[in-house]
């Protein structure tokens, strides 16, 4: 067996690869000071992007979760893969071949990634669903009839992937098998299944879409019903959840349209796989839909990373399209139960007819399709609309009733300055005073008092199996490792300067000299964190030609793993103190001013302890004058030296 990747291997996929290119597949990136990038963390839900990236140091750091780390770190995080398949993959994507060294077997961790053999299965099976559905077998007819009933044409389906699984039941297994894949493997990506007469194709004889993760890898798929004596009922099937498909995590179409998400900073949802196709070849860029299950919080965090939905900006836009019936109104009343997940304006579109985008691109054409996404309305006007058409308003008992259903809606409005003028329309549209509404508002609660609680208990119209619990992590996360390393506390005015000069050791090294450091040692910082940090730095081996990477990749190499994180953060963290432009330097009076600071924090520490022992050996009758003499006169000596420094500093 081949042994682990070559070391010399490893750092050339680190350096060949650009961290922000990486991370631009799943976060919208902006520069946020001299060669610094800032984005939503993917890592953890916030509003305000604290995600922060380095591309001359290769590294990451959010600091509002703790997570960071480099290339390959990023990458095992946000896939869920072990460092053998993150430098895979980021291999792959530079076209370079990996070398192993021979004999000795793989190194910790290493190995033929579980993930890798996961993804390459999947990518042989739309090959082979793709060719199957466009190479003119009788078989496959039918597919290519349904495509051609709603025009898609050879385009689209070479465009979107689509394809077809044989009625056979093996044909995919058998050639799995003969590409090297094992049982295990097979069942493990839910593309085959083993039953009492061995294995079987778990798709057959149904129209096949590819369902892509935001890199473009194709993890699952969604399966359409085509033949009346197919003995799963069930019009769609989708992949039952793997290690790399969790259904509430992925969205259809996202590996087309990250890119017009990211660049219009608007998204449209949609309800299934042939109104992606529609939607994308009307010109809607954006479209997107789920995948056998409700439209939710993940995949809220999913776009709003893409969108930069962030304050601050003009808000982003997400336009709902929904069926007219009562299964499409629920769904609206679900998405607007997580609209305060948003800054994003949400809104609905639905056609007056009830058509959804791919029935009104076949009778109308794709400019009907734009037009619909073009004069959606406010998700609250849909709403509320939608609320006040169960009621008989002709009636005093009726509008009551519609006022009760309304006022949790109007209490849950993000903006409470939009409040008053949507009491007034909503008045109106109900047929009451302001005053009345106004009141029965006061007296509701809001969605999330209610109704959100009950709606997450609802059962989903999931047409999968239930997905797998998430596999634990093997190796600790960020706040593990935290606990292991008391965090330095901010509020101390020391600890903030220290932490100012460790950055600066980390991102601009040549500035400080080692007789620049001369009497700072790692007890010298009044946090212990940045001692150990410090530690890191003052034992690197400098060698000629060492880039900045290479420099913060050897004082986390020094460090022990509770330390880690702090050094990714502190390479990548922006000083607070302007960068000459032309040398991409602080000023030297500004490093000057920390590195005193820590000086004379050490000498009063150490004074503070010398007149501490000489109150204790004074105290000791058994102890001998001279001691005490000798601790007085080094205690004049530290004096002299605080002394000299305030008055260097002044």
């Amino acid at each position: 067996m081949a042994g682990r990747i070559r070391a010399e291997d490893i750092a050339l996929v680190k350096e060949r690869t650009s961290i922000v290119d990486i991370v631009r597949d799943h976060v919208t990136l902006r520069p946020a000071g001299v060669g610094t990038l800032k984005g939503l963390c993917p890592f953890h839900d916030e509003k305000t992007p604290s995600f922060t990236v380095r591309d001359a140091v290769g590294t990451f750091h959010c600091f509002g979760c703790g997570e960071g780390g480099d290339v390959v770190a990023f990458v095992e995080k946000v896939d869920h893969l072990t460092f053998v398949e993150a430098i895979e993959r980021l291999a792959g994507r530079l076209g370079m071949e990996l070398r192993r060294e021979e004999g000795g077997g793989p190194g910790p961790g290493e190995g033929i990634g579980r993930r890798t053999r996961l993804i390459e299965a999947h990518r042989i099976a739309q090959e082979f669903y793709a060719e199957r559905l466009l190479d003119g077998r009788p078989d496959s007819r039918a597919a290519r009839d349904f495509l051609r009933e709603r025009d898609f044409d050879r385009a689209a389906a070479l465009q979107f992937g689509v394809g077809y699984s044989p009625r056979g039941g093996e044909e995919l297994a058998t050639l799995l098998r003969g590409r090297g894949f094992t049982e295990d493997e097979m069942t493990a990506a839910g593309l085959v299944g083993r039953g009492s007469r061995g294995l079987y194709d778990r798709f057959r004889g149904r129209l096949m879409w590819p369902i892509r993760d935001t890199s473009g890898d194709t993890i699952g798929f969604g399966a359409r019903r085509l033949f009346t004596d197919d003995r799963i009922e069930a019009k769609y099937l989708n992949t039952t959840e793997t290690t790399i498909y969790k259904k509430s995590q992925v969205l259809y179409g996202i590996d087309l349209a990250k890119k017009a998400i990211s660049t219009q900073r608007k998204a449209v949802v949609v309800e299934g796989y042939t109104d992606v196709m529609a939607a994308q070849l009307s010109g809607v860029d954006g479209a997107v839909a789920t995948c056998g299950t409700a439209f939710g919080v993940d995949h809220i965090k999913l776009l709003r990373r893409l969108m930069r939905d962030e304050p601050g900006l003009e808000p982003a836009k997400i336009v709902f399209t929904f069926d007219g019936d009562a299964a499409g109104q629920k769904a609206a009343m679900k998405a607007f139960e997580e609209d305060q997940r948003w800054t994003a304006q949400s809104y609905v579109a639905v056609a007056a007819d009830g058509m959804d985008p791919c029935d009104l691109r076949l009778r109308k054409g794709p400019a009907a399709v734009a037009h619909l996404v073009e004069e959606a309305v406010p998700m609250f006007e849909f709403v509320v609309r939608t609320l006040l058409a169960r009621q008989n308003l002709a009636t005093a008992e009726g509008r009551v009733q519609a006022m009760k259903a309304v006022a949790p809606v109007i209490n849950s409005i993000k903006d409470p300055a939009l409040r008053p003028e949507y009491l007034r329309t909503v008045a109106g549209w109900i047929g009451v005073e302001v005053d009345q509404l106004a009141a029965s508002a006061k007296r509701a609660g809001t969605l999330s008092d209610g109704d959100r609680s009950r709606g997450s208990r609802e059962e989903r119209t999931d047409r999968g199996r239930p997905g797998d619990v998430d596999e634990a992590h093997v190796q600790p996360s960020a706040a593990e490792l935290a606990a292991a390393l008391p965090r330095p506390n901010l509020r101390n005015p020391l600890a903030v300067a220290e932490r100012q000069l460790l950055q600066v050791l980390l991102q601009f090294p040549s500035m400080v000299t080692g007789d620049a450091l001369e009497g700072i040692g790692s007890s010298s910082f009044v946090a212990v964190a940045h001692g150990v940090v410090y530690d890191a730095i003052r034992r690197i081996e400098a060698a000629p030609g060492m880039t900045l990477a290479g420099w913060v990749d050897a004082a986390a190499a020094n460090a022990p793993l509770s330390a880690q994180p702090l050094i990714t953060e502190l390479s990548v963290a922006p000083l607070p103190t302007t960068v000459d432009a032309a040398t991409g330097l602080p000023e030297a009076r500004y490093v000057d001013a920390l590195l005193g600071r820590v000086r004379e924090s050490a000498l009063r520490r150490q004074i503070e302890d010398a007149l501490s022992l000489i109150r204790r050996l004074s105290a000791d009758p058994h102890v001998d004058a001279g001691e005490v003499r000798a601790v007085s006169a080094d205690l004049s000596g530290l004096q002299r030296q605080l002394a000299d420094l305030r008055e260097g500093m002044s």
